[in-house]
Formats: structure tokens, C-alpha cells, sequence
């Protein structure tokens, strides 16, 4: 371990080749939790809605289901996907997007996911070198990836993972890696609380909900780990590439003007700018406004 870690601190070559295929292993385990979780959280609730609706009866346990049971099969076929055909990226090329067996298109987005994986952590990597910094912000970024994803297909943000990061931030920051135990404390306080506020100011105005609970719970652990201090630059970036984003959407017609538009997509990719770039960004602004 020592060698390996002597080696990554000398030589950027392999400190890259092994960010890079560790971000692409991670990435294809985060494909899983992509597609399982929300699964897992809906077989949750029928089960729990059965046993409040009907606690007369007697509920038998739904077969397995998790991040690991059963193992991936192709949806179409049931073909059982061997671990020769679960490579990230090089088996999507080597199957020419293609299942093995029916040779029903596979979807680009796994390779995809595998991907930005690895490039979130080859900048994180970069960024903060052979430190305890980088494998703390590797599963921030991985995190975030994870309910960017979530959030765009099911509008939903799992309290399994936000929670977590909420105190994982914390936990982070009592040590000191990031930003003082205090600024991330407020910060947890002050991202949960702004966006809690807003959502009740449209409630009382519209009637109706402009967001869910959570991107409050998300924006809390942005401010968990990333103190305070950058949740102006946070909220400002999410609101720009959200309406970006919307505008696109909408004008390509991938998106209806009525239908809403998840928001924890926007707050991760800003969350995931201010982690890299946040300082820079903070001091170009200051620098341009004459406040500095």
C-alpha cells in the first residue's frame, strides 16, 4: 500500500491511470444504484401502504431485491450479464452496444455514466492530489452524480443518500478538510433553511409547490461540506443552468411548459462547480466588482 501510494505521489501518469479507472468501476456500480434504488424505495412503499391499508391480512415477504440480489440481466431477454460483458465502457464497445444474446440495443448512458465518473475523478484527483481531500470529494462527486441522475428520471431525491451526505459533510469538516466544523454546521443550517423558505413564500403566494424536500435536504449537505460561504455561488449557478437548461428544453420540445423540471440535477452540477472552481469563481467576482 505504501509503494502504491509512493508511486500515485510521483508519478502523474499512473496517478491518472488509476483515477481514471477507478472512476470508471465506480461509475459502473453507480449505473446500478441509478436503476435499483428507486426501485428498492417503491417496493418500500407498496409494501408499507399494503400493511397500513390491510393489517388484517398476512403479508409475505417480496423476493430480494437490492444493489447486489438479483444479478444484472438484459432486460429484454433475461440473459444473465457475465462479468466478461461488465467491463466499463470497453464491454458496451467490444458488444457494439448490443446484448449478447437478443442483440437488443443497449442504451449509451451506461458508458456515458462510466465516463463522467471517471472524468469527475481524474479533476477531483488533480485538484487535491494523494490526499485524504480526494477520496472524501471522490464520494461527494460520485454522490451527486448519483442524484443528478435519480432526480431527472423519477424527480426524486432519496433520503438514503442526502441524509448521509449531510452528516458525511459534517463528520468531513470536524476534522477540518474542507472548511471549519462551524462554517459547515451554519451551512448545513442555512442551505436547508433557504430553500425551505422560498418553498413556503411560493406555497403561500401559488398554492402551489415549486420544489421538493429534497433539494432542501440536498443544498444542506452542499453547505455541510462546502461551508456557508459558497451557497450564494451554489444557488446563483444552479438557478442559471437551470433556466439555461429549461429554456433548451423547451424549445426542443423534449420538455412541456406545465410539466415540472426537477432541480436537484441543477444544485449537484453547481455543487460539483463551486467544489473545483468555487474559490476562483468567488475571487474573479470580487476582482471584477472592485470589492476586492
Amino acid at each position: 500500500m505504501l509503494l502504491l501510494i509512493e508511486l500515485l505521489e510521483t508519478s502523474t501518469p499512473y496517478f491518472v491511470f488509476f483515477l481514471m479507472v477507478s472512476g470508471l468501476i465506480v461509475g459502473s456500480f453507480l449505473n446500478v444504484v441509478i436503476h435499483r434504488l428507486p426501485v428498492m424505495m417503491e417496493r418500500q412503499w407498496q409494501q408499507q401502504s399494503e400493511e397500513i391499508l390491510h393489517p388484517e391480512r398476512e403479508h409475505e415477504p417480496l423476493p430480494t431485491y437490492n444493489l447486489v440480489t438479483p444479478a444484472s440481466t438484459c432486460p429484454s431477454c433475461q440473459h444473465k450479464i457475465r462479468a466478461w460483458e461488465n467491463i466499463p465502457v470497453l464491454s458496451y464497445l467490444f458488444l457494439r452496444g448490443k446484448c449478447a444474446s437478443c442483440k437488443t440495443g443497449i442504451s449509451f448512458r451506461y458508458p456515458a455514466i462510466e465516463i463522467i465518473s471517471a472524468i469527475m475523478t481524474v479533476v477531483i484527483g488533480l485538484t487535491w492530489g494523494v490526499t485524504l481531500q480526494t477520496l472524501a470529494f471522490c464520494l461527494l462527486g460520485w454522490s451527486l452524480l448519483v442524484l443528478t441522475m435519480i432526480d431527472y428520471d423519477t424527480q426524486l431525491l432519496p433520503d438514503d443518500i442526502t441524509l448521509p451526505l449531510v452528516w458525511a459533510g459534517l463528520i468531513v469538516n470536524s476534522y477540518g478538510l474542507v472548511v471549519g466544523l462551524d462554517e459547515a454546521l451554519w451551512g448545513a443550517i442555512a442551505g436547508y433553511l433557504s430553500l425551505w423558505s422560498v418553498y413556503w413564500l411560493f406555497k403561500l403566494i401559488t398554492g402551489k409547490e415549486g420544489m421538493g424536500y429534497g433539494d432542501f435536504k440536498l443544498l444542506a449537505a452542499l453547505g455541510a461540506w462546502l461551508g456557508w460561504t459558497k451557497l450564494p455561488l451554489i444557488i446563483l449557478l444552479s438557478s442559471l443552468v437551470g433556466t439555461i437548461a429549461a429554456v433548451l428544453l423547451i424549445v426542443t420540445k423534449r420538455q412541456e411548459r406545465s410539466n415540472p423540471i426537477p432541480f436537484g440535477p441543477y444544485l449537484a452540477i453547481a455543487g460539483f462547480i463551486a467544489l473545483i472552481w468555487g474559490d476562483q469563481l468567488i475571487q474573479a467576482y470580487l476582482s471584477f466588482s472592485g470589492l476586492n
